[in-house]
C-alpha cells in the first residue's frame, strides 16, 4: 500500500522522539495513527424500507451515545460514551462480542481498554488507526462498516464501535448482526 502499514521494526520505533511532550512523552510517529487518504459512505435506513427495496442489512443500530471528558484528556471520550450507551441498554462490556475502538494514539487506546475492561481478544482484531491509518472524516464510517462486516464473518451478535473526537468528546454505537 502507499501509506499503511508502515515498513518498520520495534528497534526503529524505539528510537523515535516524542511528538508532543519532549520530556517523558509517550506519543511518537510510531505509535500514533497516520493521517491517511480515505473516504467512506454508509447507508442507514429503516428495516421496512430495506425490505421494500430488497436490500439485506448487515446490522441494526441498537443504540448510540455521546460523552466527553476535560479536553486535556483528549482521546478518553469513548469511556463515558460507552458507559452511557451500555447503561441505557442495560448491558455490560461482557455482553459485547466484538469491538472496534478508534486508535488515535496507542496510549489513548490502552487507557480506554483498561478503563472499560476490554480484552484484546475482541478488540480491533484486524487493526485500526495505528496499523491501517486514520483518514480524518472517514474513520467513523470505516470502523462501523468494519464492525458490521466482522460480526457477519465471525457469526457474532453484538458489536461496539467507539470514536475519540477532538476536545475530549467521544461517541459509541452498538450494532446487532442481522
Amino acid at each position: 500500500t502507499d501509506e499503511r502499514p508502515m515498513d518498520t521494526s520495534l528497534e526503529k520505533m524505539a528510537k523515535l522522539a516524542p511528538a508532543f511532550k519532549k520530556e517523558g512523552g509517550t506519543v511518537t510517529a510510531g505509535n500514533a495513527s497516520g493521517i491517511n487518504d480515505g473516504a467512506a459512505a454508509v447507508v442507514v435506513m429503516a428495516a421496512d424500507k430495506a425490505k421494500e427495496l430488497g436490500l439485506k442489512p448487515l446490522a441494526r443500530i441498537k443504540g448510540y451515545a455521546a460523552g466527553g471528558v476535560d479536553p486535556a484528556y483528549m482521546g478518553l471520550g469513548p469511556i463515558p460514551a460507552t458507559r452511557k450507551l451500555l447503561g441505557n441498554l442495560g448491558l455490560t462490556i461482557k455482553d459485547i462480542d466484538l469491538i472496534e475502538l478508534n486508535e488515535a494514539f496507542a496510549v489513548q487506546a490502552i487507557a480506554c481498554l483498561r478503563e472499560l475492561g476490554i480484552g484484546l481478544d475482541k478488540c480491533n482484531l484486524n487493526g485500526s488507526g495505528i496499523s491501517i491509518g486514520h483518514p480524518v472524516g472517514c474513520t467513523g464510517a470505516r470502523i462501523t462498516y468494519s464492525l458490521a462486516v466482522q460480526l457477519q464473518k465471525r457469526d457474532l451478535n453484538l458489536g461496539l464501535a467507539t470514536l475519540c473526537i477532538g476536545g475530549g468528546q467521544g461517541m459509541a454505537i452498538l450494532l446487532e448482526r442481522v
